[in-house]
């Protein structure tokens, strides 16, 4: 139990300082990984951004309208695709997401702080275990699976 604990305070840590610095951004409540994902990612659509933040639809579409009507990104309508709406960075998005890196790897960098070449690499890949671990829970449960404790 200890480990998830650990890793949730981290996250909520990181996320509560992000959230507090990008305020002056007008970015709120996590709007910020969407803004990332979406500028790594031009042309991708609101149910794979959901997916890589593992929340549901709804709450990916406030994120996503929210940054529209903020002008940091456009939907756009694909002309052989007229279901799912594109998702772009605009280029005051694409300005905030360059401060939201600098903000990351500096986080990043006090966090690994101490921390070897080979520890970094090693924890990286322990990460992406427990990662693919919940993944396969995590969409059964999306579907409406209740797991067996």
């Amino acid at each position: 139990m200890k480990i998830l604990r650990e890793i949730g305070t981290i996250a909520r840590a990181l996320d509560s300082i992000s959230n507090i610095e990008f305020k002056e951004y007008d970015l709120t409540k996590g709007q910020y990984l969407y803004l990332v994902r979406i500028c790594e990612n031009p042309g991708i659509i609101q149910d794979k951004l959901a997916d890589y933040l593992k929340v549901d639809s709804s709450t990916a579409a406030r994120a996503i309208k929210k940054l529209e009507d903020n002008g940091f990104i456009n939907r756009v309508l694909p002309i052989d695709n007229k279901k799912n709406k594109e998702l772009f960075s605009t280029s005051k998005g694409h300005l905030i997401y360059q401060q939201i890196i600098k903000e990351h790897l500096y986080s990043e960098s006090i966090a690994l702080t101490g921390f070897s070449t080979a520890e970094v690499a090693q924890l990286l890949n322990l990460l992406q275990r427990v990662q693919n671990n919940i993944e396969s829970d995590w969409h059964s449960v999306k579907k409406g699976n209740k797991r067996d404790y």
